[in-house]
Order: structure tokens, then sequence, then C-alpha cells
């Protein structure tokens, strides 16, 4: 299947931004590590002494940079084909940890990566082509179809319930707190991006769509959910291992996002059943290549700690679901600079 122009722009813009942002993790984390050691008071326990950091912003510029690449590759591509291509950020995120961080990657996570860029490969091949779009009250018209709006009240619902009753209660014991409030707010920060993307592409082209108060609304909505996604992402990223974090932040994310595109956009009307399939395979292949890039990360840090041939550490499935932090922590203790090591042993447990 050919590859239309504008969605060869969206791909090439989505590799970009991948780059930019698999940085930004580790530039952002490195920041939250030296504000942490500074000030005593760590993001993940309300701590704000980032903002002071000048390698925290440097990983916001980065991370704004791939940002901005991101949303316009939503105005070309369909988000099916752009939000995939998100595990190469991962792979980056995994690389540079490696060096810059001391988390180490085993050789079983090369077979990761493969699997990332062979599953992104089949996802490009198969990508769907978008039905042309004229004006930004076409997009409001999906946005307001029943089966979205049932989609944008569970997501509200699920969001004020992890963030008034979960979060304080076990919000630094279960990474899927934070990382599922990012995730679902993603989700319509994503559909909110590619509305507002393609009034702008609209407006550059001479059909001015700023007019429409309908543009502005999608343009307050993506502000609104980038400002919660940016406040949770830290705490998970300050709270919990970033091997943990980059994986399960990305399938939850991609999942939801294409849940979300399926229904608003409709991206699989016209496509056949093999297109279809094929695109399923390629997702289910990345998502398998980021388990393996985090169990690499597990298998390393076991048996550099407990000796060659001793039982590997705790797995994905068991940080996830342990009501206790205790193993994960000693884990991440014994890849921290000694300051950085100093600095969790005065947190409460």
């Amino acid at each position: 299947m050919g590859m239309s122009q504008d969605n060869l722009r969206g791909f090439i813009l989505a590799l970009l931004s991948s780059v930019f942002i698999g940085a930004s993790f580790i530039i952002k984390k490195k920041g939250l590590r030296r504000a942490a050691a500074v000030s005593g008071v760590r993001a993940g326990y309300g701590g704000y002494a980032y903002l002071l950091e000048p390698l925290w912003w440097l990983g916001m510029v980065t991370m704004i940079v791939g940002e901005v690449a991101n949303f316009v590759a939503y105005a070309f591509a369909p988000a099916i084909l752009v939000t995939p291509l998100g595990a190469l950020s991962i792979i980056v995120s995994a690389i540079l940890a490696h060096f810059m961080l001391k988390e180490k990657l085993h050789q079983l996570g090369v077979l990761g990566c493969i699997m990332c860029i062979s599953g992104s490969v089949i996802i490009v091949i198969h990508a769907p082509q978008e039905s042309p779009i004229t004006s930004v009250q076409e997009i409001w018209a999906m946005a307001t179809q029943p089966a979205f709006l049932l989609y944008l009240g569970s997501v509200i619902v699920l969001v004020v319930l992890l963030i008034l009753y979960f979060a304080p209660r076990c919000g630094h014991t279960n990474v899927l707190v934070f990382t599922g409030i990012c995730s679902l707010m993603g989700s319509l920060s994503v559909m909110s991006v590619k509305a507002l993307g393609t009034a702008l592409k609209l407006t550059f082209e001479g059909k001015n769509q700023l007019v429409y108060l309908e543009t502005w609304f999608f343009m307050f909505i993506v502000a609104t959910c980038v400002i919660i996604q940016m406040n949770y992402l830290n705490k998970a990223l300050d709270t919990f291992n970033t091997a943990v974090v980059s994986p399960i932040y990305y399938v939850m994310f991609t999942s939801l996002t294409i849940i979300a595109s399926v229904i608003m956009f409709k991206d699989w009307d016209g496509q056949n059943t093999g297109s279809i399939i094929s695109e399923l395979c390629g997702f289910i292949a990345v998502l398998c290549g980021t388990i393996l890039l985090n169990s690499a990360k597990d298998f390393d840090r076991g048996s550099s700690f407990r000796g060659e041939h001793a039982p590997l550490s705790p797995t994905l499935s068991t940080g996830l679901f342990s009501g206790n932090r205790e193993t994960l922590k000693h884990d991440e203790e014994n890849e921290l600079l000694p300051d950085d090591i100093c600095l969790r042993k005065q947190e409460p447990y």
C-alpha cells in the first residue's frame, strides 16, 4: 500500500518527535534528581524545586520541540499512524538511561528495540488514509457524536476518581495511578491536538478557522490536558524507575489514543480486514517490545545485585500490583549516585 504525501510528512515528523521526547525523559529526570538533592523534597511528594533547575527546563524545552513536531504530525497523518511511533522514544530513552542514569540495559533489550521498530514499520505500511476535512466544524460534529461523548464521560470519571481517591492512598506505591491519569488525559489531548492542528493547517491554506469558537475550545482543552499530564508525569518519573514508567505510559497512552481515534475519527472505516489485522499485529509487536525492554532492565538489576545465577528481580507485574514499594526502591538505589541514595533514604516509607 502506497503512502500519501501527507502520511509521509506525518511519519517523518513523528520520528523526529520521538527522538526529542525520548531524550527529554532523561534530561528531566536528571534535573529532578538534582533539584531534590538541593531542596530535600522530591516532586513525587509535592516538591516544586525543579522549577528552579536549569537542567529540568532544558528537558522541558526538548520535550516541547518534540511535542511541536508531534503536533504538526497529527495535522498530516491519522493518530493510528503517529501515536504508535512513540515507541521509538522508548528506545531513545532506554539507550540514554543506560549511559546517563546508570540504568543498565541488558542485551535482551536489543530484541525489544527490534520488535518496536518492526511493529512500527508494519503500522506505517498499513496505516489508513484519512478522509479530507474541510472545516473544524466537521471535527466538532465527530467530537459530539454519542459514541465519543460516552468515551469522554468515562475518561473524566476515571481521572477524577484516580486524582481524588487513589492518588492520595496508593499513588506512590502503584505506578498505574500516576501513569493512568497521564494516559487518560493524553488520549483527550491527542484528539484535541489533531483538531487544532487540522484547523491551523486549513487556516494556513487560506480557509480561516480561527473565526470559529470550536477552534478556541479545542485549544483550551489541549492546554488543560497538557498541564495535568505534565504534573502527573513528573510525579511518576520522580517516584518510579524510568524503566517502569516509560513502557507503561507508552502502552496505556497509545492504546487509549487509538481507541479514542477509532471512535472519533473512524480511522478503520473503509479499510479491509487484512489491513486492520496487520495494524493490530504491528501494535502488539510494539507492546511486546516495550515489555522486553523493561524485562531486560529487570534481568540486569537482578543478576548484578544478587549474583550471576540468582533469581531475577521482581517483574513488571510485581511492580504494578504490589502494595509494597520497598523492592522497587531497593533496586533503584543500587543504580543511583551516592547523593541520590542518601536522599532516597530520607524518604518516608
